[in-house]
């Protein structure tokens, strides 16, 4: 199977400080597992918290031909449950942060392989030449569908450059509207952190897995069992 990409968004949303002691307790155990299963992890972005050790947000890029299934059993509510690590006379002990899962944005390189150009009739002043010559020129990047078309000059190729550096500014401007939505859908994780059910839940000071809570590790190889069986019969 062909590697996959995802990032996964690890938040304490707008919860206290001890939030932000279990999210970092949460990168350090997704992290930990993506390793064991040969899933390669990369911290992209990280925001700390107010207090040594602590982490606010932070943002993980993972590759490998189980990315998808390894998502899965992350991506919800995190809870932990214990007494809290700054404040010792704290009546709460569950604590919660949320896992968000987001796309990687397409690669940013333009390559002029990727661009189609067709020449088209102009329009507009410019008497019989307008009507009789196809100058003007669209250019067309495949991989996103943007076009631009360029009429400026009665030359084609100085109207295919044209053409060229306008689709390329066309795509840098699209490309930072998709970064500006990426971050947007970050800022609103902060207040989506949901309370209860939780796809996982860790104990005490050591963070231990609860053994109930399914796990990716006995998810997959239930997996490859399903699969074994199909294959057999």
């Amino acid at each position: 199977m062909d590697n996959m990409e995802r990032i996964v968004q690890i938040t304490a949303g707008r919860g206290p400080e001890e939030c932000t002691w279990v999210a970092a307790q949460v990168v350090k155990q997704l992290l930990k597992e993506a390793h064991e299963h040969g899933i390669d992890a990369q911290v992209i972005q990280h925001v700390s918290g107010t207090l040594n050790g602590t982490v606010r947000t932070a943002s993980i890029l993972l590759k490998g031909s189980l990315v998808v299934e390894f998502v899965a059993s992350w991506e919800g509510t995190i809870q932990w449950i214990g007494q809290s690590t700054f404040r010792k006379m704290h009546k709460r002990k569950n604590w919660f942060v949320g896992v968000f899962t987001m796309q990687p944005l397409q690669n940013q390189s333009v390559f002029d392989g990727d661009i189609h150009y067709q020449a088209i009739r102009s329009s507009g002043a410019g008497g019989q030449h307008v009507n009789k010559v196809s100058s003007a020129i669209r250019a067309t990047h495949l991989p996103t569908g943007l076009s631009v078309v360029a009429m400026d000059f009665r030359s084609q190729h100085q109207n295919k450059k044209v053409a060229t550096e306008r689709l390329k500014a066309k795509i840098s401007s699209h490309q930072a509207a998709q970064l500006c939505n990426q971050l947007n859908d970050q800022w609103l994780n902060q207040t989506r952190v949901v309370r209860g059910n939780p796809v996982r839940t860790f104990t005490g000071s050591d963070f231990k897995p609860e053994r109930k809570k399914s796990e990716f590790k006995s998810q997959h190889n239930g997996l490859k069992c399903v699969l074994s069986k199909k294959l057999k019969t």
